[in-house]
């Protein structure tokens, strides 16, 4: 009856709850939040006092009472009281007064990671619930990135999606609004931020901290030689002084840092396309492999796979959204896509 007479109030929503990023869509009005899941605590009283951006820029740069924390650990919720906080936050900072005056709680569709447990399934509605949704429906984020893709996922006709996220790289085979074959892996962005840190540690007896390593891999990472050297200056600690040191890194250096990860994801891309059914394959070659997720971005991985498994290779538009715009595409029809949503574990 509500929602009859005040359309204009119910603002269902999709969320990617990620490790790295957390991004919100919401219906009628699109991708509204995409912060950093991150949150900084006030260990003295135990008090959240900074969320996403705000809380990232403290990550490394903390006094000893406050720690900058990611609640969630390769896509999973390692700190459930943590990420309930930092979900309401988001969903307060969209959500319009009129929400809170008539209490109008909203649907949630939420993406979780192909080999989450029961009880991980559980963390995730409780959380959601927990931080003021109506009513929770969970999909699997390569189902979700292939919709956001706008593949053709209830056909049966064989779509290969490779969705590598900040904690994990997921690659699945669906077909007829399910998942055939699967490969999780926990190697993904920030594994490529630590190999890089790694690398330095070794290379030049120097450390740089996790967003330093971040930034060297979004600047100048790639998969293959570029035409013109790239270099950046990095600043960090000395090992052997202690004090502040800068050199310069090259994507020469970087690239052998990232390179056993990038095979890794290439080899379980190969692994999945191997034990996947004849008819399916069939179809993937000719459809093509969809990379979405931040890791997309890696410049030349695209190419890469198509040499290894000499099947065509597409990014898809904006892959950094790709899981939330299909979590908004199956609230836009919740009817339709029904099929496509996990059972709840409540």
């Amino acid at each position: 009856m509500f929602k009859k007479f005040f359309p204009k109030l119910i603002r269902d929503i999709g969320i990617d709850l990620g490790t790295t990023n957390t991004l919100i869509y919401i219906k009628d009005r699109g991708i509204v939040i995409n912060e950093p899941s991150v949150v900084a605590i006030n260990t003295r009283n135990d008090q959240i006092i900074a969320v996403g951006d705000d809380a990232k820029k403290m990550v490394g740069k903390t006094p000893s009472h406050i720690i900058a924390v990611k609640p969630l650990v390769d896509g999973v919720i390692s700190d459930f009281e943590v990420t309930e906080k930092m979900l309401k936050y988001f969903m307060n900072k969209i959500l319009s007064d009129k929400f809170g005056l008539f209490g109008v709680k909203p649907r949630v569709v939420i993406g979780i990671p192909l080999d989450v447990t029961e009880v991980e399934r559980k963390a995730v509605e409780d959380t959601a619930l927990g931080a003021g949704a109506r009513e929770v429906f969970l999909v699997e984020e390569p189902m979700a990135a292939a919709i956001g893709a706008r593949m053709p996922v209830q056909d049966s006709t064989g779509n290969l999606i490779v969705d590598i996220g900040g904690g994990t790289t997921q690659i699945a085979v669906i077909s007829l609004s399910g998942v055939v074959t699967w490969k999780s892996i926990r190697v993904a962005g920030d594994v490529l931020d630590k190999n890089i840190a790694q690398y330095i540690r070794e290379k030049f007896n120097l450390l740089i901290g996790d967003i330093t390593a971040e930034q060297i891999k979004i600047k100048i990472s790639s998969v293959f030689p570029s035409e013109k050297t790239l270099e950046m200056p990095v600043s960090g600690r000395d090992l052997v002084n202690g004090l502040p040191r800068e050199i310069i890194i090259s994507d020469v250096e970087v690239r052998d840092a990232i390179s056993r990860s990038v095979k890794t994801i290439v080899a379980s891309i190969k692994n999945v396309i191997e034990s996947t059914p004849p008819e399916l394959v069939a179809d993937i070659y000719r459809r093509g492999v969809v990379l979405s997720g931040g890791g997309a971005l890696l410049k030349g991985l695209d190419t890469l796979v198509r040499q290894e498994t000499k099947i065509p290779v597409t990014i898809i538009d904006d892959p950094l959204t790709s899981v939330v715009r299909g979590a908004g595409l199956i609230l836009e029809d919740i009817v339709g896509l029904e099929d496509v949503l996990i059972p709840s574990a409540r």
